[in-house]
């Protein structure tokens, strides 16, 4: 098995996609915050002392997505032409879903997830004071499309 991101003595690299086609590449991504009914509640009514909680969480995740080559080492400084977040408000907990788009030599995958996660810590530390309890779960990419590997989408294409 060759390893992408190491040379030849093994030492860490980043792959270099220079002869890589510039495709239009979009990545989905899903992640879930649980918490008690009455920080739901709380979000939901705008109650929480830190003010509006998905706003923020929104921001905080698109500026997260821009950020991810400086977060993830190796990983390529791309240009994002599109990056939205969504929240699906359940009984018990908040489901985070991201897309993200651009048109590049490398995927979108890692912007995506990277904003999913953001976003949930933000919601967390914006209602901490209300439930130390939150528990982030269920991160992971939900479809990816163009470049070389093609069309992924989780459970089958």
């Amino acid at each position: 098995m060759e390893f992408t991101h190491l040379d030849k003595n093994g030492n860490v690299k980043m792959v270099d996609v220079s002869e890589k086609n510039i495709t239009l590449r979009i990545a989905k991504a899903h992640g879930k915050i649980k918490m008690k009914k009455e920080t739901l509640n709380a979000i939901v009514s705008g109650k929480v002392a830190k003010g509006n909680v998905l706003t923020t969480a929104k921001i905080a995740g698109i500026m997260g997505a821009k950020k991810t080559s400086e977060l993830i080492p190796m990983c390529h400084n791309i240009f994002i032409s599109k990056i939205d977040i969504e929240f699906k408000i359940n009984e018990g907990n908040i489901e985070i879903f991201s897309m993200a788009k651009t048109e590049s030599k490398t995927g979108i995958e890692m912007e995506a997830l990277t904003a999913v996660n953001i976003a949930a810590l933000t919601i967390y530390d914006m209602c901490k004071a209300i439930d130390r309890e939150m528990e982030i779960t269920e991160i992971y990419l939900l479809e990816k499309s163009g470049g070389k590997s093609g069309h992924f989408k989780r459970g089958g294409n």
